[in-house]
């Protein structure tokens, strides 16, 4: 496997993976690259695992145009996550008392967001009961075009459901990949946002998250995959497809960002370099759209503007002459 994320790198021009730090310590993609037998892993914190140089240099690509000098410490992510986790219980059982309808999209511009975007989603739902929230695989998530689940039965009254992956498949990989004609893609921009409003104006809640994760960090993270034998299933052919197409999926995410973020149903995008302080955020973010029984608005307080970003936001940062290398995912 170790091979195999090596191959992939062939082309790397001594940028995709940024300087990491520790300390004064600085670790080049050319030097990482050079022989992957050289790199470890140590996973003291299962959730953050830290990828070392032959010397013993932490690779910190998760600094990359990120607004905080530290990770969320481990202590501090549990008992803010629980308080947080207590509050989406609260909020559970006030849309099942009032019939209220909440929809939860997980997206990243698959397949390299997809740890963030799915450790996001299991911290949101771990705790509400099953009976009154639902997952729904992107399998059964179908474009507009022929996308009978993706409208009202899809959500019944008194119910949240949450997609690791949805409708904006056709948006990304399937653009990107060729897995849809032109002609398809181009009808899928014009009738997403006509779906989405029809779901608003039909009652439902509709959240749709974005998380965004560095070009390094991205690149950190595929190599941790490729020489940690416990990781190695994570890493799939089409992440290391995507390798070769970073540009193209940026290009896809601004085409989807101009297209479907409307007043109706924006896109929320959440800095995920930081995994834990983005699960933090997106909790947070969930629980500040409504006004439930018994909320705890000191535990729930303010969304991070420094981590919860606009699409207008992410457009301008893309195309800013200091964001080369920052892509967001």
């Amino acid at each position: 496997m170790g091979d195999v994320v090596h191959e992939t790198d062939k082309a790397d021009d001594g940028g995709l993976l940024a300087a990491g730090r520790l300390g004064k310590a600085v670790v080049a993609s050319s030097e990482l690259l050079k022989d992957l037998s050289q790199l470890r892993v140590i996973d003291d914190d299962d959730d953050d695992p830290v990828l070392v140089d032959r010397v013993g240099n932490a690779v910190d690509t998760w600094r990359e145009h990120y607004p905080y000098d530290s990770r969320m410490d481990r202590d501090e992510y549990a008992r803010i996550k629980r308080q947080l986790q207590i509050e989406l219980v609260k909020l559970q059982y006030w849309i099942k008392d009032n019939g209220v309808r909440l929809v939860i999209l997980f997206e990243g511009a698959t397949p390299r967001a997809r740890a963030a975007r799915s450790s996001a989603s299991r911290s949101i739902s771990t705790r509400v009961a099953p009976p009154w929230s639902r997952w729904t695989s992107r399998a059964r998530a179908r474009a507009p075009s022929g996308t009978s689940s993706a409208t009202s039965p899809t959500c019944p009254r008194r119910e949240m459901v949450f997609f690791d992956r949805s409708w904006y498949n056709r948006a990304g990989v399937e653009r990107v990949m060729g897995f849809c004609t032109a002609a398809q893609y181009l009808q899928f921009l014009r009738q997403a946002p006509m779906l989405e409003q029809m779901l608003v104006e039909d009652g439902i809640h509709l959240i749709k998250f974005w998380f965004s994760v560095s070009r390094g960090e991205q690149l950190t993270r595929f190599i941790i995959r490729g020489i940690d034998p416990v990781r190695r299933w994570k890493l799939s052919p089409m992440d290391l497809a995507s390798r070769q197409k970073w540009d193209e999926y940026t290009e896809a995410k601004e085409d989807m960002f101009l297209h479907t973020d409307t007043d109706h149903a924006p896109w929320v995008v959440i800095k995920s370099n930081d995994k834990k302080r983005a699960r933090i955020e997106a909790i947070r973010h969930v629980l500040s759209r409504f006004d439930y029984d018994g909320k705890n608005h000191d535990v729930v307080g303010v969304p991070d503007p420094l981590i919860i970003r606009t699409a207008a936001d992410v457009l301008e940062e893309d195309r800013s002459p200091d964001s080369r290398g920052e892509e967001n995912l």
